[in-house]
C-alpha cells in the first residue's frame, strides 16, 4: 500500500471520528442538515405536517364570527402560535403574549394583574377563549382597538408591558422588525406563510390574530345539553336540576323573577353585546382612590372555570371578585351613584338608582352552577395551542 492510501485513510478516519457527539448540527438518516425549525422547535413545528387550525368543527347553534378578511390558514396560524409564545417580542426577552394570556387559564391569567418589562398592566389580562366568536369586534376592556388585528401589536408596543414603545429610549416596533428578521426561524416560517421573508407590522398582526382566533372551546357540558334540545329555553336533560335552575335565572328577564344576564351576555357564545356601556365596576387595581368609568367590554363568559371548577383567574378589570359569588352579587345590588357611564339594563327601575335583583342564596349558587357549565376541558391541552418552544 502507497504512502499516499495510508495518509487517505487516516483522514478518512479521523473525519469519521469528528462527526460524532461534539457536533453541534444534527444530521438526520438521510445524510441532510436539520433545518433550524428542527433544532429550536423538535416535532412541535412541522411544517409538512400542520395542526389543524383552519376547519375545525364548530356548532352549528355559534353564528357569531368576526373574522372579516383574515381567514384562518394553518401555516399562517402556525407562525401566529410562534410568535405568540416568542420572548423575543420583548425588549429584554422575558415577557411573551402567553406570559399574559396562558393555556392554562383559558389564555387569561390567574394573577390580579400581569408583570411586563417595566411594570404591570393597568388592568387584569382578559381571556382570549373563543375570541373569535365575540358580538363586540373591538377589544382590550375599554374597546380602544378596532380589531383583533389592531389588539395584537399594542401589548408589544406598551412600554410597561413588552417594552417596544420607543419611550425613554427604548427601542420601537421597527427595531423589533429588524430583531425578528435576524431570528433564522422566522425567515423560514414567514417564508413558508407568506412566500418571502419580508417582516412586517400588518404580517404579525395577522398571523398572531389567526392564531388566536383559532383558540376555541366547545366541548363544555352546556354545548353537550345544547345539542340534545331545540333551543336553550328547554331544560337540559344532561343538567342537574340546580344548573336547570341558573340556566333560568340567566335567561329570564328582570321584570320576571330572573337575572336577565341573557341580555348582555348572549348565547350560545356568552360574549358581550357590542353596545354595552359600564358595568357598575369603576376599581383601578392598587389605588383605592381612583375610578375607572370607560371600562365597557368583558370577554365571552365561556371558561372562567376550567375543567375541574377552579377559576382562572379574578373577575373583572380590576380583579376585584376573587369568587363567582361576589361577582353574582355586584349585580344582584348595584349603586348606580356617580357612574355617568353605567349601562342602561342597570339602573334599575322608577328612579334610575341601581339594579336590584333580590337573588336568594340558593339563586346565586344557581347562576354559578350554571356559568360552570360553560367551560371545557380540551383548550387547556390541545398541542395546537401549546409552546412550541418547549421540548
Amino acid at each position: 500500500m502507497t504512502i499516499n492510501k495510508l495518509l487517505g485513510i487516516t483522514v478518512f478516519l479521523i473525519l469519521i471520528s469528528c462527526s460524532g457527539d461534539d457536533n453541534n448540527v444534527d444530521v438526520p438518516d438521510d445524510g441532510t442538515e436539520s433545518s433550524v425549525l428542527q433544532q429550536i422547535f423538535g416535532d412541535n413545528i412541522d411544517l409538512s405536517n400542520l395542526y389543524n387550525y383552519a376547519n375545525q368543527d364548530i356548532p352549528v347553534y355559534i353564528t357569531k364570527d368576526n373574522t372579516d378578511t383574515n381567514v384562518i390558514t394553518d401555516a399562517k396560524a402556525t407562525l401566529g402560535r410562534v410568535l405568540f409564545y416568542d420572548k423575543n417580542l420583548s425588549v429584554d426577552n422575558t415577557i411573551a403574549c402567553a406570559s399574559c394570556h396562558q393555556q392554562a387559564f383559558a389564555f387569561g391569567d390567574n394573577a390580579n394583574v400581569s408583570t411586563g418589562v417595566n411594570g404591570v398592566t393597568g388592568r387584569h389580562s382578559m381571556r382570549l377563549i373563543n375570541s373569535r366568536f365575540a358580538r363586540e369586534t373591538r377589544f382590550f376592556w375599554d374597546e380602544r382597538a378596532n380589531t383583533l388585528e389592531e389588539q395584537t401589536t399594542q401589548p408589544i408596543q406598551d412600554h410597561a408591558e413588552m417594552g417596544f414603545s420607543g419611550q425613554d429610549g427604548a427601542p420601537d416596533l421597527s427595531d423589533l422588525l429588524v430583531k425578528l428578521a435576524d431570528l433564522e426561524y422566522y425567515q423560514e416560517l414567514f417564508e413558508f406563510a407568506y412566500g418571502n421573508t419580508t417582516i412586517t407590522e400588518e404580517r404579525l398582526q395577522e398571523s398572531l390574530a389567526q392564531f388566536i382566533r383559532s383558540i376555541q372551546s366547545f366541548d363544555a357540558k352546556y354545548d353537550i345539553g345544547r345539542a340534545q334540545v331545540q333551543n336553550d329555553n328547554q331544560p337540559f336533560p344532561n343538567f342537574t336540576d340546580q344548573e336547570n335552575l341558573g340556566k333560568t335565572l340567566f335567561f329570564t328577564p328582570p321584570n320576571q323573577n330572573g337575572a336577565g344576564c341573557i341580555t348582555c351576555h348572549g348565547a350560545p357564545e356568552f360574549d358581550i353585546d357590542p353596545m354595552s356601556l359600564n358595568n357598575g365596576v369603576i376599581g383601578v387595581f392598587g389605588d383605592p382612590t381612583a375610578t375607572d368609568l370607560i371600562v365597557t367590554r368583558a370577554p365571552t363568559l365561556r371558561d372562567i372555570f376550567n375543567y375541574q371548577g377552579v377559576l382562572n383567574g379574578a373577575l373583572m378589570h380590576d380583579a376585584s371578585a376573587v369568587t363567582m359569588v361576589a361577582a353574582i352579587e355586584h349585580y344582584n345590588e348595584i349603586d348606580a351613584t356617580g357612574n355617568t357611564n353605567l349601562d342602561n339594563r342597570l339602573r334599575g327601575g322608577p328612579g334610575a338608582n341601581g339594579q336590584n335583583l333580590n337573588l336568594t342564596q340558593a339563586d346565586i349558587l344557581a347562576l354559578e352552577a350554571f356559568i360552570k357549565t360553560l367551560s371545557g376541558t380540551n383548550v387547556y391541552t390541545d398541542t395546537k395551542w401549546s409552546d412550541p418552544f418547549v421540548n
